[in-house]
């Protein structure tokens, strides 16, 4: 004998409307931060320094950024320290 399997349908739960987003000029992060800017080129770099300039948010001369400084933040900073200029922000 063969069974026959039957499936009953589940209705899917109604989807939440999403959030309403703030305007905010800039998002300024909380607590220490650390201002950082490229003096140096990614040209001719190992592919992971590279990638940490991006990691950083970094990918041409003379972009600056403020991070919160945290000990990832600056174990980044500190592998390509040679292509950055490092001003410690508050």
């Amino acid at each position: 004998m063969t069974e026959k399997k039957t499936t009953t349908a589940k209705k899917a739960a109604p989807k939440k409307a999403a959030p309403a987003k703030t305007t905010t000029a800039a998002k300024k992060p909380a607590g220490k931060t650390v201002t950082i800017t490229q003096i140096g080129s990614a040209l001719g770099r190992e592919p992971s320094q590279r990638q940490t300039l991006i990691g950083l948010g970094l990918n041409k001369r003379h972009r600056t950024r403020t991070l919160e400084d945290t000990p990832s933040v600056r174990g980044m900073i500190n592998k390509v320290k040679h292509l950055l200029i490092i001003e410690d922000a508050a």
